[in-house]
């Protein structure tokens, strides 16, 4: 039931009825007065959160901007700088959307608290003092109206008119200051119909122009979403298959540390505990010693393991000298050894941590211990070992393609157990003077039957591959791999072009043997480029042996034109220098290539391109 309506001409009459009439409109008007209070107190309370918010997700923003991700090892993948800045693509998302709520928070006050304000003190606070003045009135005139009444008859004709003339011209006041009161009583509840709620939908409207910038953010974000959840993911696989490699080379150390420990030919470095005579008195002090073979420099260095703090100041470096093993009954601490130096006086005496240690030590500074040196192992592959692999392929047949790397194996295990590989692969051990004399007959060593996959002839080759991540240019890492392959002997190289082709026809049926090209990268990455030494550091850089097995997967059948050549015949190709041809292979007419070129195959010139 609303509310009832106030006529003008019941001002005149000024009954009951219209009396509880405007009563019930006064009531309504203290109410919607007090709402409005209430709401301008929480609007204001809301503002001020929202400043809040907006002031803790910028200070989150510059937290995410300010932060660095530092990844191990020299270089980056794709997908790690791609998640390296994404904390800085989430600080710019969230300062842009900031920057929209400051201005919807500024706003606000002029859309919303102050329109409120206004109606409130300039229509309910009139309609209010409208009422003051009514009341007063109608008391005024109750009183002149009593009075009035109650004067005598017998009093005189011309003060009895002046009487009447008085409460004539009250009452006609009266009557007024009704009509006004009603007026603007009636005035105030029309307008709270639209000053009230006016407000309100501005500030939704900012609101929701708030909320529509951050869907326009989000839309704009979602390519850059979609890049950095596979970087995320490719990221996680690596992740996973590093982890096992590190895990396994952790329980290698645990059980045998001694064949594990990196040993340098050029540097020795440890701790080495040295005597010093202070007063008559002998004390022996540790020392993290690092000793450069080539100058012959050592450098020792004051070092708290319990703390981990250097003493700068406590560190001295000498040129050596000698080097002399201390007898036992020569000294009462074992494993000791005396040096001299070319620009300090005196003998040094140093302790070793064990026989073994001592001997290194030895070794290294020319001791009396004999000297061993390592000697790097390259090898090189057979020239029967690419016919084994072609016969390995014809016997695993399409089963292995289709279905996938190792899951047709079974089917075909007589068959491969029955083939020697022995009787194809020899490994071939070059030390450093077999290498120099490469004419002379190398030795080979039968009895390895390890079927060794590596294509790199010198270690120094694998560690290349790193290079070609500092470059941002895709084609510049393809032709930074093709200068690396083909700087390997040919043999190997052949052995490479035939298993990325093998691996290629597996990718191409990666929905049915989900082996994609990145899983092939996960599978074969470690095992075509590993490294020399099995270490966290060589182990952290899969990722990018993975991503160059991928790089030569994609690529293993792409050619690049040196020269621009035009068809002269339908079965050809036109082209300019520079064209990248796909699935290039050889054809039936000598001198010639078949290749794709924008979906059409066609011969190419063989001495027109070269191979990326």
């Amino acid at each position: 039931m609303g509310l009832p309506a106030l006529e003008f001409s019941d001002c005149y009459v000024d009954s009951p009825q219209f009396r509880e009439r405007l009563k019930s409109h006064e009531l309504e008007l203290e109410k919607t007065n007090k709402f409005i209070k209430e709401l301008i107190k929480d609007g204001k309370a809301l503002i001020q959160a929202l400043k809040n918010l907006s002031t803790a997700k910028r200070k989150f923003a510059e937290s995410l901007n300010e932060f660095k991700f530092q990844c191990i090892g020299d270089a980056e993948t794709d997908d790690e700088i791609c998640i390296a800045k994404s904390l800085q693509e989430f600080a710019g998302v969230l300062q842009n959307l900031e920057d929209e709520r400051t201005r919807m928070i500024e706003n606000a006050n002029d859309v919303l608290i102050s329109p409120l304000e206004r109606f409130r003190k300039e229509q309910i606070g009139a309609a209010k003092e409208a009422k003051k003045k009514y009341d007063k009135e109608t008391e005024k005139y109750c009183t002149v109206l009593e009075k009035h009444l109650s004067l005598s008859a017998k009093k005189k004709e011309a003060h009895l008119h002046e009487a009447d003339n008085q409460v004539d011209i009250v009452r006609q006041h009266f009557y007024e200051v009704s009509l006004e009161y009603v007026f603007k009583v009636q005035e105030v509840q029309e307008r709270k119909m639209f000053e009230f709620v006016e407000p309100l939908l501005a500030f939704l409207q900012g609101l929701f122009t708030y909320y529509h910038h951050g869907y326009e953010l989000a839309k704009d974000f979602n390519h850059f979403k979609t890049d950095l959840t596979i970087s995320i993911q490719n990221t996680r696989n690596r992740f996973e298959s590093t982890r096992s490699e590190v895990e396994c080379l952790m329980k290698k150390m645990k059980e045998n540390p001694h064949e594990h420990k990196s040993i340098s030919p050029n540097t020795m470095e440890g701790y080495l505990f040295v005597q010093e005579k202070r007063s008559f008195v002998s004390t022996w002090v540790k020392y993290y010693c690092i000793y450069h073979r080539e100058p012959k420099r050592m450098t020792m260095m004051l070092f708290d393991q319990k703390s981990g703090a250097k003493n700068v100041r406590s560190s001295e470096s000498f040129t050596l000298k000698s080097c002399t093993r201390r007898k036992t009954d020569s000294i009462e601490k074992r494993f000791c050894f005396d040096i001299e130096a070319v620009d300090r006086p005196g003998v040094i005496t140093m302790q070793a941590l064990s026989e073994e240690d001592r001997r290194l030590w030895m070794e290294a500074m020319d001791g009396r211990e004999p000297v061993l040196y390592l000697r790097h192992q390259k090898f090189l592959l057979h020239s029967n070992m690419i016919g084994f692999i072609l016969r390995a392929f014809h016997m695993l047949g399409t089963a292995v393609i289709r279905n996938g790397i190792f899951c047709s194996v079974s089917q075909h295990q007589q068959q491969m157990q029955n083939f020697r590989p022995e009787m194809c692969l020899y490994t071939v051990r070059l030390d450093s003077h077999s290498q120099a004399n490469s004419s002379k007959t190398p030795t080979v060593h039968a009895e390895q039957k390890e079927m060794c996959f590596s294509f790199a002839t010198a270690h120094s080759l694998a560690s290349s591959f790193s290079v070609f991540l500092e470059l941002d240019n895709p084609e510049a890492r393809v032709a930074e791999i093709h200068s690396i392959v083909h700087r390997l002997p040919e043999k190997n190289r052949q052995m490479l072009e035939l298993l990325m082709k093998h691996l290629a026809k597996v990718a191409s049926h990666h929905q049915q043997n989900l082996m994609t090209v990145a899983n092939l990268g996960v599978v074969f990455g470690p095992t075509l480029l590993r490294p020399q030494e099995e270490t966290v550091a060589a182990i952290m850089d899969i990722k990018f042996q993975n991503i160059v097995i991928e790089i030569l997967i994609e690529n293993h059948e792409r050619a690049r034109a040196l020269y621009a050549c035009k068809a002269e015949h339908d079965s050809e190709l036109s082209f300019i220098a520079g064209t990248i041809f796909e699935n290039v292979h050889p054809s039936r007419e000598p001198g010639w290539l078949e290749g794709t070129l924008d979906g059409k195959t066609g011969l190419i010139p063989e001495n027109y391109v070269e191979f990326v």
